[in-house]
Formats: structure tokens, sequence, C-alpha cells
């Protein structure tokens, strides 16, 4: 069985453009997380992060609006299907909302997955944009 994990995340004067970039540039990505990446900026693209511990291909993507990808991580087993991850990215005064749907989870790592967007990828954000 599967979950689908879905998450609001604000992001204090910052733009979608700007969030949108963190994401699919490589270097600003890595940067942004502490871990390596690499990342095609195009649709049909690979990309892979944390030393290849996730990784997948850019199913959609809509400049500085949205991002599709097939995900899945290393530890996952064979028989479960890629996820889809989706972010979407609003702008809203000064500020941008992410909106985050990760579908077909397998069920053993929603948990981790939840908390680990937030841990290794929204809180990194954060400090990144702060300059910290």
């Amino acid at each position: 069985m599967s979950k689908t994990i879905i998450q609001k995340v604000v992001f204090k004067n910052t733009t979608p453009k700007t969030l949108y970039e963190i994401y699919m540039d490589s270097k600003k990505h890595s940067a942004s997380i502490g871990a390596p990446v690499k990342i095609s900026s195009k649709a049909g693209g690979v990309f892979s992060a944390h030393n290849g511990y996730c990784f997948g291909k850019n199913l959609q993507l809509v400049k500085d609006k949205l991002i599709v990808q097939s995900w899945r991580a290393a530890d996952w087993a064979k028989s479960d299907v890629d996820s889809t991850f989706i972010i979407e990215f609003e702008a809203k005064g000064k500020d941008t909302l992410l909106y985050v749907t990760h579908a077909n989870v397998p069920d053993k790592h929603v948990t981790g997955l939840n908390k680990g967007w937030h841990d290794f990828y929204w809180k990194p954000w954060k400090k990144y944009l702060a300059g910290k």
C-alpha cells in the first residue's frame, strides 16, 4: 500500500523564482541542503541527491511555478513503484507558499519522508536564504 504526503510551507521574503532556482540548479540545490545534487533543468532529465539516496526524472517543469518528478529512494524495495513528487510555487505578497505533494510513498517510508522534507529541505532552505 502507498500513501500521499501533503505539505504547505511558507518562505518569508522570497519569490517563487528564487525557490524554483534553488531546486532546479545543481549548485544552488547542493549548497542549500549541504549534500551533493545533480539535476537536469529540462523535462525528461534526471536527478539524484544526497549521494544518490534519492533519484528520478523530471516529468513536467513550468519555470517558477511547478516541478513534477518521478522519485524514489535507494532503500525502497524493488517492488515499490516510483513515487510522484510535486512542488507548486505561489507568490503571496512578499512571501512564497510551497504546496508539496509526494504521492505513492510506500507505507513504511511515509513518516521518515514527511519529516525528512522538513529536516533536509525546508529548514535548510530557510537558513540558506537567511545567509546562514
